[in-house]
């Protein structure tokens, strides 16, 4: 460490895990810590923000095009600034997150090794929680059970749990986020680390298959199933050379071998096969998924000109109250239940609500101007920086399906790709 400052991103770094404790910053089905350190962490370090901002400037502009598209939707829906603070606090919070690795590594050149041993030993302590709370669960300990019950804001642990109990959390804010860890940190750091340090990649793969291969076990949930799936499939498209015939060989063998496991989860996961049967009223998470985000985005088509430039930060209650009654008939239409989206949608406020969905979100409160504008950086970025090779394009996919799958829990994802597309990117690069 060069300061004292350094010892907030060594904070930061060893309670990434940390995201369901009792102890965080709430926001709705997350209570993380280090957003908030990462952010801090580049306000201590403020006098390397010029450089950091000029590395990605393009990103740090962005705050300010969305306060200007938010005008037209505050004047015409209100200005509510509890709403539009938690708003933009997500888009800073990701910019601290980017700041503060350029800060570290890249302007005060720390020991990047030393992160990296903290890094993976956090995540091996949260793997040994959810096989202490897994082991609890199943012997009856009620004192471990009773003490994550008061640890965790969102408990999963107790069989009573309303939201599906009985099941090892570790130390996130739902057993479900497990592939938003996996494979929206760990796995990314992986392909980093290629090139650079294979003492690193050996570490990181073990850890992440024997998190992932334990959470299935343990029966942490379906999302981690798909997750893997999803994961896995990548990772053999991005490993293989698919022009050498022995290696496109192995990678179709490889794909077969996915396919087959994709197979036998419908067939003995209870909610996979539901919803493969059945579609979105197959499964009642899946289904609130889809009415949370349908309800904002038929408020869209009741005003016409929001679908430019949104309804405005913080304005998505009004969105939603706007679009229920369309969304309500859409849903009778598919045969799902609807007098739950209906009084959700009656009764959400501008304090309350949430789409589960961050592309949603950011489509319903900045429009199609705002998120082209998001995706155009990011594509560019990545174009001017590392260019198209394989891991590139296999990274930017894996990071699309994660926004897609956990909203904007999957908050470091963004931000360490386009942090790492600056780095020397052709030593993880692979010839196609």
């Amino acid at each position: 460490m060069q300061d004292r400052s350094d010892l907030v991103l060594v904070a930061a770094v060893a309670l990434l895990p940390a995201d369901g404790t009792a102890l965080g910053i709430y926001a709705p089905f997350w209570t993380p810590i280090s957003p908030w350190l990462f952010l801090l962490y580049a306000l201590l370090n403020r006098r390397y923000l010029p450089t950091v901002c000029h590395r990605f400037r393009p990103f740090f502009w962005l705050p300010v095009l969305l306060m200007v598209l938010s005008v037209p939707g505050w004047i015409m829906f209100g200005f509510h600034t509890v709403a539009m603070l938690e708003s933009l606090l997500g888009v800073l919070g990701a910019l601290g997150c980017l700041a503060s690795l350029d800060i570290a590594v890249t302007c005060k050149q720390l020991d990047w090794r030393r992160l990296m041993h903290i890094l993976i030993a956090v995540y091996w302590v949260a793997l040994a929680v959810g096989v202490v709370q897994w082991l609890a669960i199943h012997l009856d300990v009620e004192c471990v059970v009773e003490y994550f019950k008061h640890l965790m804001a969102r408990q999963y642990v107790d069989s009573d749990s309303p939201w599906g109990g009985g099941r090892p959390q570790f130390l996130f804010a739902e057993p479900s986020y497990i592939g938003m860890h996996l494979f929206g940190v760990l796995l990314p750091l992986m392909w980093m680390m290629r090139g650079r340090d294979a003492v690193y990649v050996r570490r990181l793969r073990e850890l992440i298959v024997t998190f992932a291969v334990m959470a299935v076990l343990m029966g942490a949930g379906t999302r981690i199933i798909l997750d893997s799936l999803v994961a896995l499939a990548i990772v053999v498209v991005e490993r293989t050379r698919w022009r050498e015939f022995a290696s496109r060989k192995r990678g179709v063998a490889a794909m077969f071998g996915v396919t087959v496991l994709g197979a036998l989860s419908l067939l003995l996961d209870d909610r996979l096969g539901s919803i493969a049967q059945e579609g979105m009223t197959g499964d009642g998470s899946f289904y609130a998924r889809i009415w949370q985000s349908l309800g904002p985005l038929m408020g869209l088509l009741r005003h016409p000109w929001t679908l430019l430039t949104g309804y405005g930060a913080g304005n998505l209650a009004d969105a939603t109250h706007a679009g229920a009654a369309d969304a309500v008939g859409i849903l009778e239409v598919f045969g799902g239940g609807t007098a739950g989206p209906a009084g959700w949608y009656a009764g959400v406020t501008h304090e309350t609500m949430f789409t589960m969905s961050a592309w949603t979100s950011f489509l319903v409160e900045f429009g199609i101007i705002g998120l082209g504008l998001l995706c155009a950086m990011v594509l560019r970025h990545v174009a001017r920086t590392a260019g198209w090779h394989k891991t590139a394009i296999c990274w930017l996919i894996l990071v699309a399906y994660l926004y897609i799958q956990f909203e904007g829990y999957a908050f470091y994802a963004l931000p360490l790709l386009i942090w790492s597309m600056r780095q020397d990117t052709e030593q993880i690069a692979y010839t196609s």
